[in-house]
């Protein structure tokens, strides 16, 4: 294992970018202006990141359409987009450890989960979508003797993609990847958070031969590049990873404009169902903490419900609390770090706002509840479990996004289905049971995009990822993203 001293030494060696990607070309913004880039490991300024607004997305709108409508992207043959691609996922590779560095810097993560998990999903993302845009296939139709129809897809033309701040690279790559596979240009636009591996990638991807105006990157703040872009009437679709609320603004921007496709990632309230015929209590109680306090609890999938059925539920909770005190939150660029800091102040305030809230509406709380680390100048807060927690207690209905878990007793099967489905969120579910029958009924009854059985978190690339009700609408990953990011056309010849 690397030590803190090493990786202390790759931070101080990096060069941050800080400029925006516009037209094959790292560039200030239009106004000069600039904002200042907080690291949330110990409060500091890392550097300052350009702020753009209306006129930067103006210039990166017409860069990106004017190379979609001349064609050198679009128009390459698959076997040229596909070596490009594999080129761009070889770059990172090589500067995958400059990368997780930067992206714990960026937003607090802890440096092995960036270089085991994140850094190595995006590029495993990029390449699995150069691998498949060679197997898009249309459809011909049944015809008639006098006629001959098919239908193929088309690429939409100009795609903002709009990410957070919690994976920053990782979500950006999912939909950075499939929008070009599919022969779309496309705008990034970084949360003001997490702009450094953004930026970092849209130089890489010049380097590996991407045409200039493919991929453009506009750093800056929601309500000025955000919604410049959102507004724009030459981008062809928005594709958001966020908050509900955004989300709900995006869809009004939509139709202020020129009814742009809008595909939306967005919140969750996830229920982690432990039912008393569960096959192994210390594997469930593990992987429910992990579930709810992986990257301090602001991950959109956390597990942040916990259901536990009455005649296990104290050996459960003392399971799982066991599981909690190990995680402690330490410096995100220490190799043992398990837990890092929340990525900005804003963002720790609120979960202690939660946390208050808690209390004051009658919940147990059994462990953490504080801010810790205050000396670092760093954004940290203590993993929290608050036990015997209502269905109607307020951290049991809305998204905290940090290190808080609600852990509620239900007797019945029914008990459980009911409580998991009582929230306006449908992202993702997971339950445990040696039950066959009833793992299929809940599956199918809890109305969520992901349904894990005796994991947590357990899919891949390959599986759509993606909501129902308010968790929003349009899948990441697997092959349904590439259609996503594609028109289908029929067309119908007389013969």
């Amino acid at each position: 294992m690397t030590s803190l001293a090493h990786f202390e030494a790759v931070a101080g060696s990096l060069k941050l970018p800080g400029e925006a990607v516009i037209g094959g070309k790292t560039v200030a913004s239009v106004s000069g202006k600039t904002f200042a880039n907080v690291t949330p490991r110990n409060g500091r300024i890392l550097n300052q990141v350009a702020q753009c607004d209306a006129a930067d997305v103006d210039a990166a709108v017409a860069s990106a359409r004017t190379a979609f409508e001349t064609g050198p992207w679009r128009q390459l043959h698959y076997r040229d987009k596909k070596l490009v691609l594999f080129k761009f996922a070889e770059l990172m590779e090589r500067d995958a450890e400059s990368l997780a560095v930067v992206e714990s810097l960026d937003v607090g993560k802890p440096i092995t989960n960036a270089l085991k998990g994140d850094i190595p999903g995006s590029i495993n993302t990029l390449r699995y979508y150069a691998e498949a845009l060679d197997k898009i296939y249309g459809e011909v139709g049944p015809g008639t003797p006098s006629r001959f129809s098919f239908a193929v897809h088309e690429p939409l033309g100009v795609v903002g993609a709009i990410v957070p701040w919690n994976f920053p690279l990782l979500m950006a790559m999912w939909k950075i990847a499939p929008a070009l596979a599919m022969g779309n240009s496309v705008i990034l636009k970084p949360a003001e958070q997490s702009p450094l591996t953004a930026l970092k990638i849209g130089e890489l991807a010049l380097e590996a031969g991407l045409p200039a105006g493919v991929l453009n990157i506009v750093p800056g703040f929601g309500a000025e590049a955000g919604k410049a872009l959102a507004l724009h009437n030459d981008v062809d679709m928005i594709a958001f990873t966020g908050s509900g609320a955004v989300g709900k603004l995006l869809m009004q921007y939509s139709g202020q404009s020129n009814l742009k496709r809008v595909s939306l990632e967005l919140g969750g309230k996830s229920p982690h169902i432990i039912f008393d015929d569960c096959p192994d209590l210390e594997r469930a109680a593990t992987e429910a903490a992990w579930g709810v306090f992986y990257n301090s609890g602001q991950v959109c999938t956390a597990g942040s419900r916990l259901l536990v059925q009455a005649g296990i539920a104290d050996e459960f909770f003392d399971r799982l609390i066991a599981v909690a005190r190990r995680i402690v939150a330490g410096d995100p660029l220490e190799p043992a770090t398990t837990s890092g800091a929340m990525v900005s102040e804003e963002q720790m305030q609120t979960a202690l706002r939660y946390i208050e809230t808690a209390k004051q509406e009658g919940g147990a709380l059994a462990l953490g509840g504080s801010r810790t680390r205050v000396d670092s100048g760093g954004f940290y807060v203590e993993p929290t479990v608050f036990d015997r927690v209502t269905p109607e207690n307020t951290i049991a209905r809305e998204e905290v996004f940090g290190p808080v878990l609600a852990v509620t007793r239900f007797k019945e099967p029914n008990d459980a289905i009911r409580i998991a489905n009582d929230t306006s969120y449908g992202l993702a579910a997971g339950l445990w049971t040696k039950d066959i029958t009833l793992a299929h009924r809940a599956a199918r009854e809890i109305r969520a995009g992901l349904v894990w059985i005796n994991g947590w978190d357990s899919c891949d690339i390959t599986m759509p990822f993606g909501g129902f009700k308010q968790s929003g609408f349009g899948r990441d990953r697997s092959l349904h993203a590439l259609y996503k990011y594609a028109d289908l056309k029929s067309v119908s010849i007389t013969l």
